[in-house]
C-alpha cells in the first residue's frame, strides 16, 4: 500500500512538473512573439509615415495598411494581456486612480474592434458619446452604468481591470444569440460588473471547468467555444490576485451571466 501511495505521489509530481514547464514554454513563446509583432508594426507605420521614401498609396492600399496596423496593434495588446496573467500571479501590480466606468467603456470598444476588425474608436471620437450608444444599440449590446458609478474613482491596476472586462465581453459576444447586457454598479466597497448573454448557457457540471486553462469544447458542453481556453481562466486569475472574484450564474440553453467583483481600493493584503 505504501509503495502504491509513493507511486501515486510520484505520478502527481510528474504531472505538476510537466504542467509547470508547459506554462513556462507558452509564456516564453508569448514573450518572443512580441519582437516580430513589433517589427511588423514598425514596418506598417513606416509605409504610412514616409511616403516620400516608399511612394504614395492608393486609397485602397492605405485602407488595407491601416487595417493591418490596427490588427497588429491588437495582436500586441493580446500578447501583453497574456503576460499580465503571469505578472498577476507573481504579485506584480501597477495601481493608480481611474474612473472604472470610462475604462470599462474603453475595454468594450477594444473588444468590439478586436472581433470586428474595424476602427470603431475613431467614429466614437468624432461622434462623441452619442455615436457609441447608437452603435451598441444597433449591435444588440446594452450598457447600463449606475449613477453612483458614473463619476466613481477606484484605486486599482487599470490595465488588468480592462483586461478582465474585455475578456468577459468577448466571451459573451462569441456565445450570444442576439444580445449582450453589461451592468456596472457598486456594492458597498466593491465595484461589480455583470456581463450577460442570451447564448447556450453553461451546464452546472461545467461551471468550474470553463475557468480552467486550455479547457475547450471537447471537455465541456459549450458547443460554440473556441480559442485556447485562456480568456476566462486568465480573467479569474487576475481578478482574484486583485482581491476580487468572478462568479457565474447560468442554466444550460438559457444564457449566462458573469459577475466580476473587485475592491474599489486595492490593498496589499489582497495579494
Amino acid at each position: 500500500m505504501a509503495r502504491k501511495n509513493e507511486w501515486i505521489d510520484e505520478q502527481q509530481s510528474k504531472r505538476n512538473a510537466e504542467g509547470f514547464f508547459r506554462e513556462v514554454e507558452i509564456e516564453f513563446l508569448i514573450h518572443e512573439l512580441k519582437d516580430p509583432i513589433a517589427v511588423i508594426e514598425t514596418g506598417l507605420r513606416t509605409i504610412l509615415e514616409k511616403r516620400d521614401k516608399f511612394g504614395p498609396l492608393t486609397s485602397r492600399q492605405e485602407k488595407t495598411v491601416r487595417r493591418a496596423l490596427r490588427n497588429t496593434h491588437k495582436a500586441r495588446q493580446m500578447l501583453n494581456g497574456l503576460l499580465e496573467i503571469g505578472r498577476s500571479e507573481t504579485g506584480c501590480f501597477i495601481c493608480r486612480r481611474f474612473q472604472p466606468a470610462q475604462s470599462a467603456c474603453a475595454a468594450l470598444l477594444d473588444a468590439l474592434e478586436t472581433i470586428s476588425g474595424t476602427a470603431i474608436a475613431e467614429g466614437h471620437a468624432e461622434g462623441d458619446g452619442q455615436f457609441m450608444m447608437q452603435f451598441l444599440e444597433a449591435n444588440g449590446i446594452n450598457l447600463e452604468v449606475e449613477p453612483e458609478v458614473a463619476e466613481l474613482e477606484m484605486f486599482q491596476d487599470e490595465i488588468k481591470f480592462k483586461q478582465i472586462i474585455g475578456n468577459l465581453i468577448k466571451n459573451a459576444i462569441h456565445h450570444r444569440h442576439q444580445r449582450v447586457d453589461i451592468r456596472i454598479y457598486r456594492m458597498t466597497d466593491q465595484l461589480c460588473v455583470e456581463v450577460s448573454d442570451d447564448g447556450p448557457g453553461v451546464d452546472p457540471n461545467d461551471r468550474e471547468l470553463i475557468f480552467q486553462r486550455y479547457v475547450q469544447g471537447k471537455e465541456c458542453s459549450l458547443p460554440l467555444r473556441n480559442g485556447h481556453g485562456l480568456g476566462l481562466a486568465g480573467a479569474r486569475i487576475i481578478a482574484r490576485c486583485l482581491g476580487g472574484e468572478i462568479e457565474l450564474e447560468s442554466k444550460k440553453d438559457r444564457g449566462a451571466t458573469f459577475r466580476m467583483r473587485l475592491p474599489v481600493s486595492f490593498s496589499s493584503s489582497t495579494e
